[in-house]
């Protein structure tokens, strides 16, 4: 009797895609790889390349160009195609063309006799991942966006940077849209146990102000990375990664995802960036901090512009 073995499907071979097909052959962390584009020339050059650097992976992985009919048997789709954020422009403008794209892909992962977990890395992720929800008629569960983990990502880099302890140690979260009104969880930040506030109140050298400058970088972070080499990649590939390891390892991580909240933060019938369990069966559970006034605030502010901008999109379809 043969093993079960994991199968990722990736839907859009552009720069996202691809980096994180080789973040996956790099780290060994499927057995199986197929990659899905409309531009079937671009993903069987992919599938070529890769394949040639297997004889170095940490593992034997099985990558080849498909079909949506190859979803069939994925247990996790990453869906990454889309138009791409262009310079000056948000990731919500966006919306309305991404989701059209959306409804078509979707339809073609579901008719395939797909059953397993979808994890939407495009742009505008929150609202695109509601809309994959709709689409896909999947437990609420088993759609999740990459939301704010590539943000959290950026802003434990920089405050590792700023207080010169690895990044790794530093426990901090960026919650909310992936976007611009996104916001900082300074209530909850801490290196080794003692919170953010503590550092920079007994050690001089520290101050808010860097504080709040760190943040505005993570903010805009992408706007300057797209400003200086046309869009972003590696850093979300490598998000998805850790992801993906935790749903195919059944790790029960922590991770800043877009999820779906049912009542918790007070909101309802949303999909956006927050603290949740992940593993096997998709988001176990939403992780709910007790904000502050101020976090409550702008948090509730967030979820109000998503709305705002997904409810035209939401109506159409």
């Amino acid at each position: 009797m043969l093993s079960r073995v994991n199968r990722v499907a990736v839907i859009g071979t552009g720069f996202v895609g691809s980096s994180y097909a080789f973040a996956l052959l790099n780290q060994g962390i499927t057995e199986e790889l197929v990659l899905i584009d409309i531009n079937k020339d671009k993903a069987e050059g992919d599938a070529m390349d890769l394949n040639h650097g297997l004889p170095f992976a940490p593992t034997s992985t099985k990558i080849w160009y498909g079909s949506y009919a190859d979803c069939d048997e994925a247990d996790i789709v990453v869906i990454t195609a889309g138009a791409n954020q262009k310079p000056g422009e948000t990731r919500l403008d966006l919306v309305e063309k991404n989701t059209r794209i959306f409804k078509g892909i979707v339809g073609e992962i579901m008719a395939s006799g797909f059953d397993g977990i979808i994890v939407v890395a495009t742009n505008p992720v929150d609202i695109l991942t509601y809309a994959v929800w709709k689409f896909s008629g999947l437990p609420k569960e088993r759609v999740i966006g990459s939301g704010t983990i590539l943000d959290t990502a950026r802003f434990r880099f920089l405050l590792g940077d700023y207080f010169d302890v690895d990044s790794r140690n530093v426990h901090a979260y960026i919650i909310g849209e992936h976007g611009d009104t996104e916001l900082p969880v300074w209530s909850h930040a801490d290196i080794a146990g003692t919170s953010i506030s503590e550092w920079t109140k007994y050690k001089h050298k520290y101050d808010q102000a860097d504080l709040d400058a760190i943040f505005l970088n993570v903010r805009d972070a992408a706007y300057q990375i797209i400003e200086k080499k046309g869009a972003t990649f590696y850093g979300i590939a490598m998000s998805l990664l850790r992801l993906t390891k935790a749903i195919l390892h059944n790790e029960n991580a922590v991770l800043t995802v877009s999820a779906y909240l049912d009542g918790e933060y007070g909101q309802k019938d949303i999909f956006i960036g927050v603290p949740a369990v992940v593993n096997r069966d998709g988001v176990r559970e939403v992780i709910e901090m007790d904000l502050n006034d101020e976090e409550k605030q702008k948090f509730e502010h967030s979820v109000k512009v998503l709305k705002e901008t997904m409810a035209p999109v939401v109506a159409n379809d």
